[in-house]
């Protein structure tokens, strides 16, 4: 079951690209890779959280981070 939810992801993603797409100027080629770019990232994170939804979040990567540098800090 999770295929359709997988087909429906990458359709909404591939409808919010069309749509931001089309509110750029041709000449904006930057913007134009940073927006694929951006939104790849953001299908790879949603399929990567549908298939294995136990991944950690980035508040605990940041608190695990920082956790000790606060223990010597004290």
């Amino acid at each position: 079951m999770k295929i359709f939810e997988l087909i429906g992801i990458s359709i909404l993603v591939f409808l919010i690209l069309l749509l931001e797409w089309r509110k750029l100027y041709p000449n904006q080629k930057k913007e134009k890779i940073i927006l694929v770019t951006l939104t790849a990232i953001s299908l790879l994170l949603a399929i990567l959280l549908l298939y294995f939804p136990e991944i950690p979040g980035p508040t605990q990567m940041i608190s695990s981070l920082f956790f000790p540098l606060g223990r010597m800090l004290k």
